[in-house]
C-alpha cells in the first residue's frame, strides 16, 4: 500500500544536506503503485519532483509539490552468453552498490563509475561519466512511466538522446518521466579503459594480466577519494559545474593570454576545458564564505561547510561564475539541478 506522507524534510534525501521541506511525499516501489499515484493527482497537485539519491540536487527552499522517490530494488540476469551479460537493475537500487555488485563478478563496463553516489535510475536521467567513461557506453535502454498518461514504455539509447551530462530527460522530456529500471550490457571479457591520464599512470608498471575489473575500480575509488569529500561528512553534490565545451577560434584565444590551460579535444572541432582548473585560477580553490565554501583538494566542488542554506550555496555559485568569466570570458553551466 503507497503511503502518502506531508511536510516531510528532505535534509537527508540530498547530499548537500539543506534543510528543505517537501509538501507531499511518496516513496514509489512498484509501477502498479505510480500508476495509482497518476491516476488519483489532480492536476493542480501535479507539481512534482523525481528523487534519486539526492546526490546532484540543490534546494534554495521548499518544494510545493509532490516528491517521487523511487523504491524499486532488483537486479535480474535478462540476457547471457560466454561474452556478455544484460542486467535489468531497479531505478531505486544504490549506483555505487551496484557497480560494486559488477565488478565483484568480474564483469567489465562500468567499473571507471566506482562510488558515484546517486541511484541507478538518476544515471541515465543524468548521463554520468568519469574517468574517460559514460554511463550510455554500457547503456541498452529503460522503462519509464509517462507520468501524464501513465504508460508505460522503453527506450533505447538513440530515444535517450544522451550527450554530455545529458539526455532527453533532462531537455525536451524534463519531468515527464519516472524511470523504473535500466538494462546495462557488460562485458565477461573485460576490456579495461584507461584512458583517463591518473589512471594510465596507476598501471604503467603493471603487467596487463593483472590489470583486472577489481584493480580498475580500487584504483578509480582511491582517486576518488583523495579528491573528494564523503557528502555524509562534508554536504556536497560532486562537480557543482560542467566542464565548458568552447569552439576552438576561442579556445586559441584564451590560450594566448593563458598559455598552461588544459584541455581535451572534443567533438565538432570544439575544446573542453576542466571547469576545476578555471575555478582555481579565479582563486576559489579553498575559500569559504559563511558557511558554504569551495573543497580545497577539488575546486569544481561546493562544500556545505556546517549549516549552510541552498541560498548561501547557490549564491557562491554565481559569485565563482562571475569571476571566471570576468577572468576567461567563460560562463560555467551548473551541473546540479537548483531548485
Amino acid at each position: 500500500m503507497i503511503e502518502f506522507l506531508e511536510n516531510i524534510q528532505l535534509k537527508k534525501y540530498n547530499t548537500f544536506g539543506v534543510e528543505a521541506k517537501a509538501h507531499y511525499f511518496v516513496a514509489v516501489s512498484s509501477y502498479d503503485e505510480l500508476k495509482s499515484l497518476i491516476a488519483n493527482l489532480k492536476p493542480a497537485e501535479n507539481k512534482h519532483l523525481i528523487m534519486g539519491g539526492g546526490s546532484n540536487l540543490l534546494f534554495t527552499k521548499d518544494f510545493d509539490g509532490w516528491v517521487m522517490h523511487s523504491e524499486i530494488h532488483g537486479i535480474e540476469i535478462i540476457e547471457e552468453t560466454d561474452k556478455q551479460i544484460l542486467l535489468k537493475v531497479g531505478s531505486g537500487e544504490s549506483w555505487s552498490d551496484f557497480v560494486d555488485f559488477t565488478v565483484e563478478k568480474g564483469w567489465g563496463g562500468l567499473e571507471n563509475l566506482s562510488l558515484i553516489p546517486g541511484s541507478v535510475g538518476a544515471a541515465p536521467v543524468q548521463n554520468i561519466g568519469a574517468y574517460g567513461v559514460e554511463q550510455q557506453e554500457a547503456f541498452v535502454n529503460l522503462e519509464a512511466c509517462n507520468l501524464i498518461t501513465g504508460k508505460k514504455c522503453i527506450l533505447n539509447k538513440l530515444e535517450c538522446d544522451f550527450d554530455y551530462r545529458h539526455s532527453i530527460f533532462k531537455g525536451a522530456e524534463k519531468g515527464k518521466w519516472f524511470v523504473l529500471n535500466v538494462t546495462y550490457r557488460l562485458e565477461k571479457i573485460p576490456r579495461p579503459n584507461l584512458n583517463y591520464t591518473p589512471l594510465q599512470k596507476a598501471f604503467e608498471n603493471t603487467p596487463a594480466e593483472e590489470i583486472t575489473v577489481k584493480a580498475v575500480s580500487e584504483a578509480v575509488k582511491g582517486i576518488r577519494r583523495s579528491k573528494l569529500p564523503k557528502p555524509e561528512e562534508l554536504g556536497n553534490a560532486g562537480s557543482f559545474f560542467k566542464n565548458p565545451v568552447i569552439l576552438h577560434e576561442k579556445f586559441l584565444n584564451i590560450q594566448q593570454h593563458f598559455p598552461q590551460i588544459p584541455f581535451f579535444s572534443s567533438e565538432n572541432g570544439k575544446v573542453k576545458i576542466p571547469a576545476g582548473w578555471l575555478i582555481e585560477q579565479a582563486g576559489w580553490k579553498g575559500k569559504q564564505i559563511g558557511n558554504a565554501g569551495v573543497h580545497h583538494q577539488q575546486a569544481l566542488v561546493i562544500v556545505n561547510c556546517g549549516k549552510a542554506t541552498g541560498k548561501e550555496i547557490l549564491q557562491l555559485s554565481k559569485d565563482i561564475q562571475n569571476d571566471v568569466l570576468q577572468k576567461f570570458g567563460i560562463m560555467l553551466e551548473p551541473e546540479v539541478l537548483i531548485l
